[in-house]
């Protein structure tokens, strides 16, 4: 698990690819949102709906697409959904200069952006076990985390000051490029991919069922499902409470509140690090019990970030120790999903994850912005931490051996298809779901 492992000069096409896009969702961090609150004058439950909206449909229009990809060479489909979302992002800026930008058409490519990411990551996690041997999944897997939690670090004060300088949508552009650059490095990762078996009879949107039932029936994806559900779904519903209120009640300047998360990435590309030298010496269901404890605890802190640099430390102190414990947990996670999810169901397994994850989070985030909106947005951020607290509960109790059999069913061939991360981390939510990878979100 060294951190130098060759992993092929393939491989390296593919992280390429992830790294410029990660750079551009970074770049643009929570870019819908901040131009919902400076162009639009949006408040918290318009900033909320922003936020949960375009998941939440994202992912009922990714429903009928997982059994599709599922049959399909994975490698066209990825490059297909980065120029769609380039395509998307590039709306922003033109309806921008023209005078016509409106909330509505930041709901629409919210949604197209979310269905893009949801298909995007099924093909992905299908690839990359394609591409790389089982033994080296949580190697690549790290690499990716770590790519992102660099990116973090860099990008949000980089995009902070590009928007005080160029404009609010500047960053917007640099994301819709940075689509089209990942497309060309797809593109150029070359090599045969094996076309899947088509199956006797058509695929149908309810075959989508296949990866809940493989979830649900598995005694560890189960708990980890539920668990990552609970704390996805909460933490992602503070992030646009939390930027209400320092940018709208605090008055921090947007790359104040961009650097409040950026410099914590260094826990994240600490943690990412760390994941696979700790799996090997105390084991993936510790690592995960652990990590997913420890995660936790921390986001309740937010509720009590002050004015001034006192608040913006706390912020800062809080979201280090959120990112690091997320930079263990995430590749652990996306590995553990991959060697115990079947090769021919990986796509439709990813997708149910990934969908069922942003209604959740959406939904969630949609009550929080109520709930925002009659109590204000320090005692939502407070509710939200407070129930945290108890989603260790749905971890795993017991380290369950593989199933006898398994292990053959489940090795990822060797070299020789195509890849790119397991469920990459998240370029939040990405942008019309702000970057996810800013609080670790899998």
């Amino acid at each position: 698990m060294a951190g130098g492992r060759k992993l092929g000069r393939r491989f390296g096409w593919l992280w390429g690819a992830y790294a410029v896009s990660t750079a551009g969702t970074w770049l643009a961090f929570d870019a819908f949102a901040l131009i919902a609150v400076l162009v639009l004058d949006a408040g918290p439950a318009h900033v909320a709906l922003l936020a949960a909206v375009g998941p939440a449909v994202g992912a009922a229009v990714s429903v009928p697409l997982g059994p599709w990809v599922e049959v399909r060479r994975k490698r066209p489909v990825m490059i297909a959904t980065d120029l769609v979302r380039c395509a998307v992002l590039l709306s922003v800026p033109v309806a921008f200069a023209l005078g016509r930008l409106g909330f509505g058409q930041l709901l629409l490519v919210s949604v197209t952006v979310a269905a893009a990411d949801i298909t995007f990551n099924a093909a992905a996690g299908a690839f990359l076990k394609e591409l790389v041997p089982g033994r080296d999944l949580l190697e690549a897997n790290g690499r990716f985390e770590a790519t992102a939690w660099t990116a973090g670090m860099v990008g949000p004060p980089l995009g902070g000051a590009a928007i005080g300088l160029l404009g609010p949508v500047t960053t917007v552009v640099a994301d819709a490029v940075s689509y089209l650059l990942s497309a060309a490095g797809l593109g150029a990762v070359g090599g045969p991919e094996r076309r899947p078996e088509r199956p006797a009879e058509r695929l149908r949107a309810g075959d989508l069922a296949a990866g809940w039932r493989h979830i649900l029936a598995d005694p560890v994806l189960r708990p980890l499902f539920f668990n990552t559900l609970v704390f996805n779904a909460l933490v992602m519903a503070g992030t646009p409470l939390l930027l209400v209120l320092m940018v709208g009640d605090l008055r921090f300047a947007p790359w104040q509140y961009a650097l409040a998360f950026a410099l914590p990435c260094t826990g994240g590309l600490l943690g990412s690090r760390l994941a696979p030298r700790l799996v090997a010496r105390h084991g993936r269901h510790r690592v995960l019990r652990t990590a997913g404890v420890l995660r936790a605890c921390w986001p309740l802190g937010l509720a009590f970030t002050g004015p001034g640099v006192p608040g913006l430390a706390l912020v800062m102190l809080v979201e280090a120790g959120l990112i690091t414990c997320c930079g263990v947990f995430n590749p652990v996670l996306a590995t553990h999903r991959l060697e115990r999810t079947p090769a021919d169901r990986v796509t439709r397994t990813l997708s149910a994850w990934s969908a069922t994850g942003k209604a959740t989070t959406a939904a969630v985030t949609a009550l929080w912005g109520v709930l925002a909106g009659l109590t204000g947005p320090r005692a939502a951020l407070a509710l939200a931490g407070v129930l945290l607290l108890a989603s260790p509960l749905l971890l795993p109790r017991r380290d369950h051996a593989p199933e006898p059999g398994a292990q053959s069913a489940r090795r990822a061939p060797e070299p020789g298809g195509g890849g790119t991360g397991g469920e990459p981390p998240p370029a939040p939510r990405r942008r019309g779901d702000p970057p996810p990878a800013h609080h670790g979100v899998p």
